[in-house]
């Protein structure tokens, strides 16, 4: 199915990101998260794209497996980073023949110890083209990525705004969120780009915290914040896996009960290729209903 009929026609909408693993544990672990997710009814999931071409392959397969094997709507990530646009074609030509009917197009993140985003010869500057090129060429569901605190490179919200609006204007047709904890930050979001004028779908992404150190890194990375009150609660619980955990879970049900409740479309969890926490939020979120409005 292709992602923008499934946000309209769908309700309550969840959606679980994996990525590609590295070994043969990896993809039994990953394989019995997403066995262990079934039962929520995903509307898609989604595979990463490794920098430099290390998971690209992977990435693919993967893709091909969940959707043939399993029968899951699968979106796959595709990035900018490393590639001619004439190998991105031979990777789109082989999603296409697998039957994968939606992308996630990015420009990416520079490869591992490398601190800048490098064009590649031949090869794509920005999303937005590689979104018009997929557009032109290819009969994909195309997704984008939002940044409700503004790309970490982005000099000014406004100009990291106007990026998105060029995504969109390009062909894409929904747009997921990086991670964030503060419902207000993307409730401000959100205005600014209907304010811009963009009105496709728009899916919040939520990580549930399960490692205090492991979401510092994290943040840091993708330039998210962590309100004070959480930040305080989980210096409290540090060294205490199982109560950084509960914690998580709590905050990541609450968290997804508002946006839900404020009209969101749904909600996209970056699962790290585990399901527990994930499995706990989602039943909750189904068990309260809590995506329906009050009365």
């Amino acid at each position: 199915m292709r992602i923008s009929e499934a946000l309209a026609n769908t309700r309550p909408f969840f959606s679980f990101e994996f990525f590609p693993p590295k070994d043969e544990a990896g993809s039994r672990q990953l394989f019995a998260a997403i066995e262990q997710l079934l039962p929520l009814r995903p509307a898609f999931v989604s595979i990463t794209y490794g920098a430099g071409g290390s998971s690209r392959a992977r990435t693919v397969a993967l893709a091909k497996q969940i959707q043939q094997e399993i029968g899951l709507t699968v979106m796959a990530h595709v990035t900018c980073v490393g590639s001619t646009r004439a190998e991105l074609r031979v990777l789109f030509d082989d999603l296409a023949r697998a039957g994968v009917q939606n992308v996630l197009a990015l420009r990416g993140d520079p490869p591992k110890g490398a601190s800048d985003f490098q064009v590649p010869a031949g090869g794509f500057a920005y999303a937005s083209e590689l979104i018009a090129m997929l557009k032109q060429n290819y009969n994909f569901c195309i997704g984008a990525a939002c940044y409700p605190e503004g790309h970490p490179q982005s000099p000014s919200l406004a100009d990291d705004m106007a990026h998105l609006k060029e995504k969109v204007e390009a062909g894409a047709e929904f747009l997921v969120s990086q991670l964030f904890f503060d419902n207000d930050v993307w409730a401000a979001f959100v205005k600014r780009a209907r304010a811009a004028n963009i009105r496709v779908p728009m899916l919040p992404g939520l990580m549930p915290i399960t490692n205090s150190d492991q979401i510092a890194r994290f943040t840091k990375m993708c330039g998210a914040s962590i309100p004070p009150k959480l930040l305080h609660e989980l210096e409290l619980r540090r060294g205490e896996e199982h109560a950084v955990e509960d914690l998580g879970v709590a905050y990541a049900v609450l968290q997804a009960t508002q946006l839900l409740g404020r009209g969101a479309s749904g909600v996209h969890f970056y699962t790290l290729n585990r399901s527990p926490a994930t499995r706990a939020i989602v039943s909750a979120l189904i068990a309260g209903s809590a995506w329906r409005a009050s009365v």
